[in-house]
């Protein structure tokens, strides 16, 4: 189960990050061209919002049986179960809460900039928070 978990939750990193950055730019091109936002024009950045709290709902499954998580004394002395522990999960929740706002944001006001800013620095906290395998955090590409 906790391996299947972890291939689903790294493997689906990519579709949110897909969807993230095409969401990113779409708000930005529609942005500088001064097109109003339809209510057609809000199913990207919905979906976007849908995948990220799928992927938020595997990360906390995950977060509750993985071994790197640890609440000991000595957590905070290893950098990968601190990582694990709190870093990236505490990154993470912040980058969802602000694709969350960015998302009513833009829904109330009917405008892209919202989209386009608090997507995007989602978006620069999701990277910062990966443990990608250049970092040595015991992750894989997939």
């Amino acid at each position: 189960m906790l391996e299947i978990l972890k291939h689903a939750h790294s493997g689906f990193r990519w579709i949110v990050l897909l969807l993230l950055i095409i969401t990113i730019i779409s708000a930005f091109s529609k942005r500088k061209s001064g097109v109003a936002m339809k209510s057609e024009d809000k199913k990207l950045p919905l979906f976007t919002l849908i995948a990220t709290h799928i992927q938020l709902i595997l990360g906390l499954v995950l977060y509750f049986i993985s071994p790197y998580v640890v609440f000991a004394a000595d957590t905070m002395k290893d950098s990968l179960r601190r990582f694990y522990t709190v870093e990236h999960i505490a990154l993470m929740i912040v980058a969802i809460v602000l694709i969350t706002i960015g998302y009513s944001k833009a829904k109330k006001a009917e405008s892209w900039k919202p989209v386009f800013t608090y997507y995007l620095i989602g978006l620069i906290l999701i990277l910062i928070s990966i443990p990608w395998p250049f970092r040595n955090l015991g992750a894989g590409w997939f």
